[in-house]
């Protein structure tokens, strides 16, 4: 305990890997303008933070951020889980394209990569990623880096 007492930093071992180390800080990026004018940070956000953290080295970092995303999403009451598209709000039927916030639109619509929606619609119920392809995973990890 006495070693503790002065203590500033608790490293993670992917720290020395630039390409980790670097979506980690584009990640970590995206926090500063969405929580700017909070006076009072809830756990939540430090919890999902250091969980993420700690996962970094062992799974695709994409993932833990896409992860991360929904679940923050669903906490704030954010996620949108409406089939219709938010543009012309008619159905979506096979494809579908995310705006940001995971907001589902109709690839005609809006002009994004093209998803299967019954995929997404599963991801945005199970919050998971593991049934997803990796060049879908890349397409959300797109839409979170457009902004929170």
């Amino acid at each position: 305990m006495p070693r503790l007492r002065s203590l500033s930093h608790m490293g993670f071992p992917w720290l020395h890997d630039k390409n980790k180390l670097l979506m980690w800080h584009n990640f970590i990026k995206k926090f500063e303008p969405h929580l700017r004018d909070a006076e009072e940070l809830e756990p939540f956000y430090y919890d999902l933070l250091l969980n993420a953290a700690k996962k970094w080295d062992k799974q695709n970092p994409k993932r833990i951020v896409v992860e991360s995303y929904i679940s923050l999403l669903s906490y704030e009451g954010r996620l949108y889980v409406d089939e219709n598209c938010l543009i012309c709000e008619q159905r979506i039927e096979e494809d579908i394209a995310l705006m940001q916030a995971f907001k589902p639109a109709h690839p005609s619509c809006i002009y994004s990569p093209i998803l299967p929606t019954k995929k997404i619609l599963d991801f945005f119920e199970s919050k998971k990623t593991v049934f997803l392809e990796d060049n879908e995973v890349d397409c959300l990890f797109d839409v979170v880096m457009k902004g929170l």
